[in-house]
């Protein structure tokens, strides 16, 4: 089992406003944030977890939530200089930061990227007021656009601009609609993804009526088209990007990476190269739990299993539609190709994969029944 990339993911817990969808550990802002409170906590989570850098070099950084751009740009700053004290960043290194339309200012948003952000990711979700409202979003459309806008003129690498479809009373031309406005603001990574109803969020309350089944795959079955003939490549399950635009962090996730997660909540993944092991981890979920001296940040540890490795490392990398290195699987597993080769077999089979002696890929039809495909590997 050889060590992967590392990349780290920080998590800002709290947001203006808990949207009623929203099934993050995230916490509205009731009397402040404990800004430097929070990011002192942070920086000395990291330096508890610094045993399994392991060596390596920080691939990417992503800094999500809540909503992290209610951080003052010098709490970023301050943030990234700790980072960058405790360990080594690659060159290369991408830095994402989650932000809302709401609290996209021009002036601020140049303080995050003077602190060493190179990346945002944009909640827009509609430009359609009513849907806004539906779900909860504290920002209007133009404030989307002008967000976009703001982003395309910053020096960034890129930025990304996160979309939903499948939503209360939604048409195909409403869908269609928002997704054509979201494509001429012209960002180079699109995150285009379908409403679902999770477990203890106010829409698993109070359901609200979505469209049919057959007119979500209408949806998303035109929208796809959409973003191809304007230079969109599907690269992942929900995501869309130019060419060279891809967001290397959740690369690094989906081809079974290494990564830290410190913060409230934050999961992390790494490789024990001395034990041959794969470990998760996951921090402290409550803010003043987590900020609580008394106890330790990390909440749970435990090693996968061998019968829950080939499961794990496939409900990831088939998530990329991009070939998988057959000698992946071993790399960053330590199993044996032969210990998945009937479930392979039978993927193929079924024309969820097509495979050769270097690699597999999902097809078209795996990603439309990708849980068909990862159930062989149960």
């Amino acid at each position: 089992m050889q060590l992967p990339p590392l990349s780290l993911y920080i998590h800002i817990p709290w947001c203006i406003q808990k949207c009623p969808y929203c099934d993050f550990n995230s916490h509205a802002v009731k009397q402040g944030v404990p800004e430097q409170e929070y990011i002192s906590h942070l920086l000395d989570d990291l330096n508890l977890d610094l045993a399994w850098v392991q060596g390596r070099e920080i691939h990417s950084i992503f800094i999500g939530g809540g909503t992290p751009s209610v951080f003052s740009a010098a709490g970023i700053a301050r943030l990234l200089a700790g980072v960058r004290s405790s360990v080594q960043l690659a060159n290369a290194c991408e830095i994402s930061m989650e932000a809302n339309p709401g609290t996209f200012e021009a002036e601020r948003f140049a303080g995050y990227v003077a602190a060493g952000v190179t990346r945002f990711s944009i909640g827009v979700q509609s430009f359609q007021q009513q849907q806004l409202t539906a779900l909860g979003r504290i920002h209007n459309s133009e404030e989307a656009s002008r967000a976009a806008r703001l982003a395309a003129e910053l020096p960034l690498r890129s930025f990304n601009l996160d979309l939903m479809h499948g939503l209360p009373g939604q048409t195909l031309t409403d869908a269609l609609a928002d997704l054509q406005q979201a494509i001429a603001l012209n960002p180079p990574h699109l995150s285009w993804y379908q409403l679902t109803i999770e477990p203890n969020t106010a829409f698993a309350s109070r359901p609200p009526i979505l469209p049919e089944d057959e007119l979500l795959w209408e949806i998303q079955e035109q929208g796809h088209q959409l973003l191809l003939a304007n230079g969109y490549q599907q690269y992942e399950t929900s995501a869309y990007a130019k060419a060279g635009h891809a967001c290397q962090h959740n690369l690094n996730y989906w081809r079974f990476g290494d990564y830290l997660g410190i913060g409230c909540g934050a999961h992390g993944k790494v490789t024990l190269a001395d034990k041959q092991a794969v470990l998760r981890t996951t921090k402290v979920k409550h803010p003043k739990g987590y900020m609580d001296l008394s106890r330790p940040y990390l909440d749970e540890q435990r090693l996968v299993t061998a019968d829950e490795l080939p499961f794990e490392f496939f409900m990831n990398r088939f998530r990329l539609l991009e070939p998988c290195p057959v000698n992946d699987l071993t790399a960053r597993t330590g199993l044996p190709v032969e210990s998945v080769s009937a479930a392979l077999q039978q993927a193929s089979k079924l024309a969820l994969i097509k495979q050769d002696e270097q690699h597999w890929q999902v097809t078209a039809k795996g990603a439309r029944y990708l849980n068909d495909l990862l159930s062989l590997f149960i």
